[in-house]
């Protein structure tokens, strides 16, 4: 299935997609959130259509693309391509490298991105973003952590790497700031994804490709990273995983081109859809 949520930030509309109609789903929930996701909410769908008592929403066509997930928390994973290691000259990691994003930073796929005040090294990342379905809590391996999966969703991981980097403290500094992690067009349940590892990922800045990798190129899989954090903390329905981005980020490169008002990215990944972002002053 392909979900999503439509409308304005104070009035979004979930909604199932099939065949480019858009069918309301507020009869099973009020959003695509932790609530959704805790009561089995993607059964409820599938058995809704099966049925056909789901209604088309009117005018979907010229609605605003809101993010397609309300995520509880964010849990990020920094240096999981073997290439962006290698572009940034770090050491593969022994362990995943873990750190957190404000949930309040998920704005729509389309919607602008505001460059922080003072900042001059914004940066793009493109990322396999991961909802979970159920609680993960201590799991026993990778292969248990894989029917926790509720799908997948293009994410940008937006920051800035000189607060990241640079000023001391935690990475969060440079992860955090207000619109940082557009999400979406959709969220495409496990079962649409023949193999989560092997989706190409791809980001342009103003028409120039930057980012074109693979998610085999993973250190660390999607199953593995899910029972690595349930050992650290709670998992929740709903929660994201932003899992890693690969080579081509602006601190990679030699010119570092990073983004300034007016630079327009655009993000793709095989299977899971295509999302742009204006870049504009806060």
């Amino acid at each position: 299935m392909i979900l999503g949520q439509l409308g304005d930030p104070t009035a979004q509309i979930p909604v199932v997609q099939v065949v480019g109609r858009s069918f309301d789903l507020r009869p099973i929930t009020p959003a695509i959130d932790r609530a959704f996701f805790a009561a089995d909410g993607i059964r409820a769908v599938s058995e809704a259509l099966a049925r056909g008592t789901l209604t088309e929403l009117a005018g979907a066509a010229g609605m605003r693309v809101a993010a397609p997930v309300q995520p509880g928390k964010i849990v990020c994973i920094g240096l999981n391509y073997r290439g962006h290691v290698e572009e940034t000259g770090a050491e593969i990691p022994a362990e995943p490298v873990l750190f957190l994003k404000d949930p309040s930073t998920v704005v729509g796929p389309f919607d602008d991105v505001l460059i922080p005040r003072g900042s001059v090294k914004t940066d793009w990342e493109v990322e396999l973003g991961v909802v979970l379905a159920g609680e993960a809590r201590y799991l026993a391996s990778p292969t248990e952590a894989e029917a926790l999966i509720a799908g997948y969703v293009v994410s940008h991981d937006v920051s800035e790497r000189e607060f990241q980097l640079e000023r001391g403290g935690q990475w969060d500094k440079g992860k955090s700031c207000e619109t940082f992690n557009p999400l979406g067009p959709h969220l495409v349940t496990a079962d649409e994804v023949e193999d989560p590892r092997a989706l190409e990922l791809r980001l342009w800045v103003n028409g120039r490709q930057m980012q074109s990798g693979n998610t085999s190129d993973m250190i660390f899989d999607v199953p593995y990273l899910i029972w690595y954090l349930s050992q650290f903390m709670v998992l929740h329905p709903g929660d994201l995983i932003n899992t890693g981005t690969p080579s081509g980020v602006a601190l990679g490169r030699a010119d570092q081109p990073y983004l300034r008002a007016g630079d327009v990215v655009e993000l793709e990944i095989d299977g899971l859809g295509r999302a742009r972002q204006t870049l504009v002053a806060a």
